[in-house]
Formats: structure tokens, C-alpha cells, sequence
């Protein structure tokens, strides 16, 4: 299995698991946040269909705008939240698949000759990054959820890479 396909499955994989999490997540923000994760996977899966051809160009994601906003709304409406702490470990798992797809993504790009494929690989990987940040913002507001909102840490979700 080449580097693409390899790829390509795991962020496959990434879908399935995010479309779960906003299935049984419990709450109709966080439930957003988890299929915007998930549509970002396809939308890298697709990536690789196209890098395993040729040039790609990584268009710069939205996600953490998206995800900031959410946020800010789940404050606005001032709801209490309840959370069970056994999601936290649904999420930590979701952290370590991208973590891994991060790493993979960067040892790659050090194989690969072609500098296009090198750069989109890096930009992917960066993405990662990006999700496994806003996963530890899900994990600390399920922790704490009025304080969390409160103190507006939300808004320090991730920075682009």
C-alpha cells in the first residue's frame, strides 16, 4: 500500500470515528464541532485521491474560525452544560489518531522527492495539529464547562499553522 492510499484510509477511518462522537456526544454544539472534524477528513481523504495523481493544492481551512464561533454561541445562550467524564476518554482516543496521522504525515514528507507533495503533506499535517488543539479545548471545556466558557480559553482554541 502506497503513502496515499495508506492516508487515505486513515482519515477514512478519522470520519467514521468523528461521526460517532457527534452521535453520542450529547450536545447539538459539540455535535457541529465533531462533524465539521469529520468533514475536514474527507475533505483530506479527497487530498490524497488527487496527490496520489499529481499537484494539489491545500486550500487553508476554516475549522478554527468555525469552531470559535460555536463556542462563542454555546456561551450566548448561557445554558447549563453536564457532561459524563467518560467521554473525555473518547476524546483523548481522538486525539491520539491525530497525533499519529500528524507524525505519519511529517515522516512522509521527509520521503518524498516531489517539493509539491512534500508542502501539501506538511499543510496536512498542520491541520492535524490544529484538530488534536481544538480536541484538548473540547476535552478542558467537558472538564469544566462554565468556566471554561466563561474565561474565554475557547478563544485560544489552536492558532494556523
Amino acid at each position: 500500500m502506497n503513502i496515499f492510499d495508506f492516508a487515505m484510509q486513515m482519515e477514512k477511518d478519522g470520519e467514521a470515528y468523528y461521526r460517532e462522537l457527534a452521535q453520542k456526544c450529547g450536545d447539538k454544539g459539540l455535535a457541529k464541532i465533531f462533524t465539521m472534524l469529520a468533514d475536514e477528513e474527507v475533505r483530506h481523504y479527497a487530498l490524497f485521491s488527487r496527490m496520489k495523481t499529481g499537484k494539489v493544492e491545500v486550500p487553508k481551512t476554516s475549522i478554527l474560525a468555525n469552531v470559535k464561533n460555536i463556542f462563542a454561541e454555546m456561551k450566548a445562550k448561557g445554558q447549563p452544560f453536564h457532561f459524563g467524564t467518560e467521554q473525555i476518554g473518547y476524546y483523548r482516543k481522538a486525539q491520539e489518531i491525530e497525533k499519529k496521522s500528524e507524525d505519519f504525515y511529517r515522516e512522509k514528507s521527509k520521503e518524498v522527492s516531489d517539493s509539491d507533495q512534500k508542502e501539501s503533506l506538511l499543510k496536512i499535517a498542520n491541520e492535524e495539529r490544529n484538530h488534536f488543539l481544538i480536541l484538548e479545548g473540547i476535552i478542558e471545556f467537558v472538564q469544566r464547562p462554565q468556566t471554561w466558557l466563561e474565561d474565554a480559553e475557547w478563544s485560544n482554541i489552536g492558532r494556523e499553522y
